[in-house]
């Protein structure tokens, strides 16, 4: 039973990583950043592991995703 969980998380986490592009999300992102929600997309240039975080007013971070809570890495312009 363990390994099925433990299967399961890894695969959602590769799932995660390979949907994480802006491009991808399309109007949905924008949907979502106008329902006040912020996104999570990589970039060509976000270092692995690490995601951009973009906030409904603009702002965005660079972030270290995490089951207890995202580790902002720094602010991005």
């Amino acid at each position: 039973m363990e390994s099925q969980t433990l299967a399961s998380v890894d695969v959602n986490e590769d799932i995660w990583r390979d949907l994480s592009t802006l491009e991808q999300f399309g109007d949905a992102a924008r949907d979502t950043l106008a329902a006040g929600i912020p996104i999570y997309y990589r970039a060509d240039d976000t270092p692995t592991e690490m995601l951009i975080k973009e906030y409904p007013d603009g702002h965005r971070e660079l972030v270290r995703y995490n089951r207890a809570g995202d580790e902002v890495i720094r602010a991005l312009s």
